[in-house]
Protein backbone atom coordinates (compact mmCIF):
# COMPACT_ATOMS: atom_id res chain seq x y z
CA UNK A 1 0.00 0.00 0.00
CA UNK A 2 1.58 3.44 -1.19
CA UNK A 3 1.03 5.88 1.41
CA UNK A 4 2.76 10.01 1.40
CA UNK A 5 1.77 11.61 4.46
CA UNK A 6 2.86 14.74 6.39
CA UNK A 7 2.60 14.74 9.97
CA UNK A 8 3.37 18.36 11.36
CA UNK A 9 2.89 19.56 15.06
CA UNK A 10 4.51 21.93 17.74
CA UNK A 11 6.96 20.72 19.92
CA UNK A 12 5.98 18.52 22.49
CA UNK A 13 2.84 17.07 20.83
CA UNK A 14 4.20 13.98 20.27
CA UNK A 15 4.96 14.15 16.85
CA UNK A 16 8.07 11.89 17.04
CA UNK A 17 6.64 9.18 18.63
CA UNK A 18 3.42 8.95 16.00
CA UNK A 19 5.40 9.50 12.92
CA UNK A 20 7.31 5.97 14.57
CA UNK A 21 4.25 4.33 15.27
CA UNK A 22 2.25 5.67 11.55
CA UNK A 23 5.54 4.18 9.64
CA UNK A 24 5.51 0.79 11.44
CA UNK A 25 1.66 0.83 10.57
CA UNK A 26 2.48 1.29 6.98
CA UNK A 27 5.60 0.02 6.21
CA UNK A 28 7.09 3.61 5.25
CA UNK A 29 10.42 5.15 6.10
CA UNK A 30 9.84 8.24 8.84
CA UNK A 31 11.90 11.03 6.60
CA UNK A 32 12.96 13.53 9.22
CA UNK A 33 15.55 15.98 8.40
CA UNK A 34 17.52 16.62 11.29
CA UNK A 35 18.05 12.80 11.37
CA UNK A 36 18.71 13.33 7.77
CA UNK A 37 20.79 15.92 8.14
CA UNK A 38 23.37 13.96 10.68
CA UNK A 39 23.40 10.61 8.86
CA UNK A 40 24.83 12.64 5.58
CA UNK A 41 27.26 14.59 8.29
CA UNK A 42 28.33 10.89 8.80
CA UNK A 43 27.91 9.54 6.20
CA UNK A 44 29.95 12.18 4.14
CA UNK A 45 28.05 12.83 0.88
CA UNK A 46 28.59 15.30 -1.16
CA UNK A 47 25.16 16.95 0.08
CA UNK A 48 26.59 16.03 3.53
CA UNK A 49 29.76 17.90 3.30
CA UNK A 50 27.44 20.85 1.81
CA UNK A 51 25.47 20.80 5.18
CA UNK A 52 29.03 20.49 7.00
CA UNK A 53 29.63 23.92 5.96
CA UNK A 54 26.77 25.59 7.93
CA UNK A 55 26.56 23.21 10.60
CA UNK A 56 30.70 24.20 11.88
CA UNK A 57 29.39 28.20 11.05
CA UNK A 58 26.62 27.61 12.99
CA UNK A 59 24.47 28.99 10.10
CA UNK A 60 20.85 27.17 9.50
CA UNK A 61 20.68 24.95 6.48
CA UNK A 62 19.23 26.45 3.43
CA UNK A 63 16.23 25.47 1.97
CA UNK A 64 18.18 24.31 -1.60
CA UNK A 65 19.99 21.91 1.00
CA UNK A 66 17.05 20.14 2.55
CA UNK A 67 15.31 20.14 -0.12
CA UNK A 68 18.05 18.13 -1.62
CA UNK A 69 18.20 15.50 0.69
CA UNK A 70 14.72 14.97 0.54
CA UNK A 71 15.34 14.81 -3.26
CA UNK A 72 17.98 11.86 -2.59
CA UNK A 73 15.93 9.85 -0.38
CA UNK A 74 12.47 10.51 -2.76
CA UNK A 75 15.08 9.19 -5.44
CA UNK A 76 16.54 5.89 -2.87
CA UNK A 77 14.64 2.46 -3.03
CA UNK A 78 13.45 2.53 0.44
CA UNK A 79 10.35 5.11 -0.50
CA UNK A 80 9.13 3.18 -3.39
CA UNK A 81 6.46 2.33 -0.96
CA UNK A 82 5.23 5.26 0.35
CA UNK A 83 6.85 7.97 2.96
CA UNK A 84 6.11 9.96 6.06
CA UNK A 85 7.12 13.42 5.87
CA UNK A 86 7.96 14.47 9.78
CA UNK A 87 8.25 17.78 10.55
CA UNK A 88 8.96 19.08 7.01
CA UNK A 89 8.36 21.10 5.54
CA UNK A 90 8.33 23.95 8.31
CA UNK A 91 7.49 27.12 5.65
CA UNK A 92 6.11 28.01 3.12
CA UNK A 93 8.76 28.27 0.89
CA UNK A 94 10.03 24.63 1.61
CA UNK A 95 6.38 23.82 1.00
CA UNK A 96 6.51 24.96 -2.69
CA UNK A 97 10.16 23.54 -2.99
CA UNK A 98 8.72 20.26 -1.65
CA UNK A 99 5.14 20.33 -4.15
CA UNK A 100 7.87 20.54 -7.03
CA UNK A 101 10.19 17.65 -6.18
CA UNK A 102 6.82 15.57 -5.99
CA UNK A 103 5.45 16.86 -9.44
CA UNK A 104 8.67 16.01 -10.83
CA UNK A 105 8.46 12.39 -9.90
CA UNK A 106 4.65 12.25 -10.34
CA UNK A 107 3.39 11.72 -7.25
CA UNK A 108 0.44 12.90 -5.04
CA UNK A 109 0.34 13.35 -0.76
CA UNK A 110 -2.31 11.56 0.57
CA UNK A 111 -2.74 13.56 3.79
CA UNK A 112 -1.52 16.14 5.48
CA UNK A 113 -1.94 15.44 9.19
CA UNK A 114 -1.73 17.84 12.11
CA UNK A 115 -1.09 16.95 15.71
CA UNK A 116 -3.17 19.52 18.30
CA UNK A 117 -3.17 20.36 21.95
CA UNK A 118 -3.50 23.00 24.51
CA UNK A 119 -0.52 25.56 24.78
CA UNK A 120 -0.76 24.54 28.73
CA UNK A 121 -0.29 20.84 27.78
CA UNK A 122 2.59 21.03 26.06
CA UNK A 123 4.10 23.15 27.96
CA UNK A 124 3.65 21.02 31.15
CA UNK A 125 5.19 17.97 28.86
CA UNK A 126 8.40 19.52 27.73
CA UNK A 127 8.74 21.57 30.95
CA UNK A 128 7.90 18.70 33.32
CA UNK A 129 10.78 16.34 31.40
CA UNK A 130 13.44 15.54 33.74
CA UNK A 131 17.80 14.21 32.82
CA UNK A 132 19.34 11.71 35.44
CA UNK A 133 23.09 13.59 35.25
CA UNK A 134 24.81 10.46 35.57
CA UNK A 135 23.16 7.84 33.91
CA UNK A 136 21.09 9.69 31.00
CA UNK A 137 17.50 8.21 31.90
CA UNK A 138 14.59 10.31 30.36
CA UNK A 139 11.65 11.39 32.80
CA UNK A 140 8.86 13.42 33.55
CA UNK A 141 7.80 14.89 37.08
CA UNK A 142 4.36 13.22 36.07
CA UNK A 143 5.73 9.73 36.34
CA UNK A 144 8.43 9.99 39.31
CA UNK A 145 7.25 13.67 41.26
CA UNK A 146 9.15 16.65 41.92
CA UNK A 147 12.70 16.66 43.61
CA UNK A 148 12.62 12.80 43.46
CA UNK A 149 16.20 11.21 42.37
CA UNK A 150 16.78 8.81 39.64
CA UNK A 151 14.39 5.53 39.49
CA UNK A 152 17.42 3.82 37.90
CA UNK A 153 20.36 4.98 39.78
CA UNK A 154 19.27 7.33 42.30
CA UNK A 155 21.26 10.11 41.50
CA UNK A 156 19.76 13.56 40.37
CA UNK A 157 17.71 14.62 37.99
CA UNK A 158 18.17 18.02 36.04
CA UNK A 159 15.71 20.09 33.86
CA UNK A 160 17.70 20.98 30.80
CA UNK A 161 17.82 24.67 30.01
CA UNK A 162 15.83 24.79 26.93
CA UNK A 163 12.95 22.55 28.59
CA UNK A 164 12.55 25.61 30.89
CA UNK A 165 9.04 27.33 30.78
CA UNK A 166 10.08 30.39 29.25
CA UNK A 167 12.03 28.46 26.69
CA UNK A 168 9.35 26.37 25.46
CA UNK A 169 6.84 29.38 25.38
CA UNK A 170 9.04 31.03 23.18
CA UNK A 171 9.90 27.99 20.61
CA UNK A 172 6.48 27.35 20.51
CA UNK A 173 5.57 31.01 19.55
CA UNK A 174 8.17 31.01 16.88
CA UNK A 175 6.25 27.43 15.77
CA UNK A 176 3.25 29.04 15.48
CA UNK A 177 4.50 32.18 13.98
CA UNK A 178 5.98 29.75 11.03
CA UNK A 179 3.53 27.64 10.72
CA UNK A 180 0.42 29.30 10.84
CA UNK A 181 1.35 30.45 6.93
CA UNK A 182 2.18 26.44 6.57
CA UNK A 183 -1.14 25.18 7.52
CA UNK A 184 -3.50 27.69 5.35
CA UNK A 185 -1.17 26.76 2.86
CA UNK A 186 -2.18 23.16 3.02
CA UNK A 187 -5.70 23.81 3.76
CA UNK A 188 -5.96 25.53 0.62
CA UNK A 189 -4.46 22.43 -1.23
CA UNK A 190 -5.61 19.80 -3.53
CA UNK A 191 -4.32 17.70 -0.13
CA UNK A 192 -6.19 19.17 2.12
CA UNK A 193 -5.38 19.53 5.97
CA UNK A 194 -6.71 17.57 8.82
CA UNK A 195 -6.14 18.52 12.45
CA UNK A 196 -5.56 15.63 15.08
CA UNK A 197 -6.54 15.98 18.97
CA UNK A 198 -2.71 15.02 20.08
CA UNK A 199 -4.28 14.24 23.79
CA UNK A 200 -4.35 10.98 25.77
CA UNK A 201 -2.38 8.22 25.33
CA UNK A 202 0.06 7.44 22.25
CA UNK A 203 -2.14 4.14 21.55
CA UNK A 204 -5.14 6.71 21.48
CA UNK A 205 -3.48 9.38 19.60
CA UNK A 206 -2.31 6.87 16.81
CA UNK A 207 -6.10 5.24 16.57
CA UNK A 208 -7.37 8.28 16.02
CA UNK A 209 -4.30 9.21 13.27
CA UNK A 210 -5.36 5.97 11.90
CA UNK A 211 -9.01 6.72 11.67
CA UNK A 212 -8.48 10.04 9.95
CA UNK A 213 -6.66 7.87 7.30
CA UNK A 214 -9.21 5.26 7.41
CA UNK A 215 -7.42 2.76 8.14
CA UNK A 216 -8.14 1.57 11.34
CA UNK A 217 -6.65 -1.17 12.83
CA UNK A 218 -9.30 -4.05 12.99
CA UNK A 219 -10.61 -5.21 16.51
CA UNK A 220 -8.29 -7.58 17.99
Amino acid sequence: MDVRLILMGPPGVGKGTQGELLAERFGIPRLSTGDMIRAALKAGTALGERVRVYYEAGELVPDEVVLGLIAEAFDGPATAGGFLLDGFPRTVSQADGLGALLAERGLKLDAVLSLEAPERELVARISGRRVCEACGLVTHVRAVGDDAPCPECGSSLVQRSDDRAETVRNRLAVYREQTEPLLEYYARSETGLTAVDGLGTKEAVRDRLLETLQYAESPA
